[in-house]
């Protein structure tokens, strides 16, 4: 995984450039409190380690600002749990910058770990509008959009195009699909992220956002969950799973594992982020030069991802905040976010990057994920969000293994999440 690491000329050009954007662009911010000097950035762990390379270019022209790199698990889970704990130790703790899921910021600003930011110290007018809103709660900027991203449809197009069939575009055709052709070419059907984790939370708000339903309202004040969609969306999964179309295997799958079965040839579709594409595309992936892309698809057409990707925030104990805020500049800024593009396969922030034709020759599948983010939506706001997910995945795990109907598992989602919003 580690196949995207950069070059010593490529981090050169960065170094250089980036230089010129400090002594033109950096300033000091007063309302954050001043202060400069080291830092620590703490985020989950690196999957294409793209990002201490980065990290050096900054090092380099800020040698008294010089950042460590903290990597945490790849589990948002575990990386959630061990960046919660630092931060309710009080005083400083261990890290300063923190590359944290867009979902959990309303969580970490209402309780009083991270700090405001001022809006106008970074260029939020230059990116794509939807994951400003992930960095906001209660109407003020607690974090700055630093990747976004979208699911999408992972197909075998060379199989598709022995039988002359379409990439779906629907549930019925993604099932029917995933039913009479994959098995002739010894393939399962369909999978995605259906472990007991984050990624089932992720999966499950797709099919239901899909579908037509919400989980919660009003910043997780409302619960909106038990409705004909998300009883539609859930027995979807349910049925794949039932009916063998999911393979069984799938209700292991993290991201990786899932990736790893598409890109050793198991799977004919596939959803996942878009750094699934980059790194089964690579030379020596089985499949690279065979697989395309589209939208999720839903009920009637094409359906609704979660918005994904991470935003950075500052710790309001942070030793440094004014270092703090320039590094955030620092890695939102177009030339960086070029870099987080090509050396990390990720999704970048910065609109205009989408439509950059040499990064579109590059990655086929830009516009396409542009769509989708641009048609995303977040996962439930919620000042409770590790609780309201922790539920999520319980309930629909148990719908997935039979434990429960579908309409039951949604009832008893609607309880547990009304039991949450009213802490």
């Amino acid at each position: 995984m580690r196949w995207m690491r950069a070059a010593g000329r490529g981090l050169l050009v960065l170094v250089v450039v980036m230089a010129g954007y400090v002594a033109s662009g950096a300033r000091a911010d007063e309302g954050a409190g001043g202060g400069r000097g080291p830092l620590t950035l703490a985020t989950a762990g690196d999957l294409t380690g793209y990002l201490g390379p980065l990290l050096q270019g900054w090092n380099r022209t800020h040698p008294g600002e010089r950042v460590t790199l903290v990597e945490l698990p790849d589990s948002a889970d575990e990386t959630h749990a061990q960046m919660t704990t630092d931060l309710r130790g009080g005083d400083r703790g261990r890290f300063d910058v923190l590359n944290i899921d867009v979902d959990w910021t309303s969580e970490f600003a209402a309780a009083g770990w991270i700090r405001p930011l001022p809006r106008d110290r970074f260029p939020l007018d230059s990116f794509l509008p939807p994951v400003v809103d992930t960095a906001t709660y209660d109407g003020r900027l607690y974090a700055v959009p630093y990747v976004t991203n979208a699911g999408l449809l992972l197909y075998r197009k060379d199989v598709l195009g022995r039988e002359g069939v379409a990439p779906p575009r629907t549930w019925a055709e993604l099932e029917h699909d995933a039913r009479t052709i994959a098995p002739k070419y010894g393939l399962g059907g369909y999978a995605g992220q259906f472990l007991p984790y984050e990624g089932l939370t992720v999966n499950a708000a797709e099919a239901v956002y899909s579908a037509g339903g919400t989980i919660l309202g009003g910043e997780g004040t409302r619960v909106t969950v038990d409705s004909a969609a998300a009883r539609e969306g859930i027995g979807f999964l349910a049925r794949g799973i039932r009916e063998g179309w999911i393979p069984r295997q799938a209700l292991t799958y993290k991201e990786e594992e899932s990736k790893q079965a598409f890109q050793d040839g198991r799977l004919l579709f596939l959803r996942n982020w878009p750094y699934a594409y980059a790194v089964a595309s690579a030379p020596g992936s089985r499949v690279a030069g065979k697989i395309g892309a589209v939208p999720l698809p839903g009920p009637d057409g094409p359906g609704t991802s979660v918005l994904g990707g991470s935003n950075l925030a500052v710790n309001t104990h942070a030793r440094h905040p004014d270092s703090a805020a320039r590094l955030i500049a620092y890695l939102t800024s177009a030339p960086v976010q070029r870099q987080v593009l090509t050396r990390g396969a990720l999704p970048p922030v910065r609109a205009g990057l989408y439509e950059d034709p040499a990064l579109v020759r590059r990655f086929p599948y830009l516009q396409t994920l542009r769509t989708a983010v641009l048609t995303a939506r977040p996962r439930p706001k919620s000042p409770h969000y590790d609780q309201v997910s922790l539920a999520v995945q319980a309930v629909v795990q148990d719908a997935l293994t039979g434990r429960q109907t579908p309409g039951q598992a949604v009832r008893r989602l609607a309880r547990e999440l009304d039991a949450i919003a009213g802490r």
